[in-house]
């Protein structure tokens, strides 16, 4: 990969992690009557849909199940939703809006195309399929993104060796070299010992260090 297709796709990255993380601190500076607007979410899925149980919102609003709780809790104890038995599983606890949440949600019906205005205001039709694509390419591709990353990382760092005995296969990948990248005598001794066609000569030297330009800040802003 050429270093100016690296610095593109470092800054598309950084630049999205910061609007996500920049749309959450605005976002939570928001409340109607003490409400934060996950907490409007929640009125609003079970009021377009009815009752619903919580593991059920958690899933259909992208929150774990701590925050639902949560959030739950608070529209309770304002009268706004109550908890219930589902009607279709009466083992399972279900969230209901009360008309004084429904009375809320009439309040404020106008933040929501408000915040769209904002957002997406002054951008042209084609900006805006651009954003579109871009957007639901992204979100396949977060699809499976924490398991990748973690079996990268799994793989790109060994076990470290039980009771710190040297590791044989972390030896074997060295290929004569010892740790910094310089060629271990000792090794090359050795696999010379065994291989008769082979001296120590002939051990391959480590590979030449990347030139700045070449080093790649790998997550280096997480």
């Amino acid at each position: 990969m050429e270093d100016k297709d690296w610095a593109l796709r470092e800054e598309a990255d950084w630049l999205f992690r910061r609007m996500v993380r920049k749309f959450v601190k605005e976002r939570d500076k928001i409340s109607v009557e003490g409400i934060t607007l996950p907490g409007m979410l929640i009125l609003n899925s079970i009021q377009r849909e009815g009752e619903q149980r919580l593991g059920e919102l958690a899933e259909q609003l992208d929150f774990t199940s701590g925050a639902v709780t949560a959030l739950c809790d608070k529209l309770e104890a304002g009268g706004y939703a109550v908890r219930k038995r589902s009607a279709t599983d009466r083992r399972a606890i279900a969230l209901e809006i009360t008309d004084r949440g429904r009375e809320l949600i009439g309040r404020s019906s106008g933040i929501s195309a408000c915040m769209i205005e904002v957002l997406f205001s002054g951008h042209t039709q084609e900006e805006l399929k651009h954003q579109i694509a871009w957007s639901r390419r992204v979100l396949e591709r977060l699809d499976g993104f924490a398991e990748t990353v973690l079996q990268y990382a799994g793989d790109a760092i060994p076990d470290e060796p039980p009771n710190g005995t040297p590791d044989e296969s972390l030896e074997e990948s060295l290929d004569g070299r010892t740790p910094d990248g310089t060629p271990d005598e000792t090794t090359a001794s050795r696999q010379a010992a065994s291989d008769p066609r082979q001296d120590a000569s002939a051990v391959r030297a480590p590979d030449p260090a990347p030139t700045a330009a070449n080093r790649k800040k790998h997550f280096i802003s997480y």
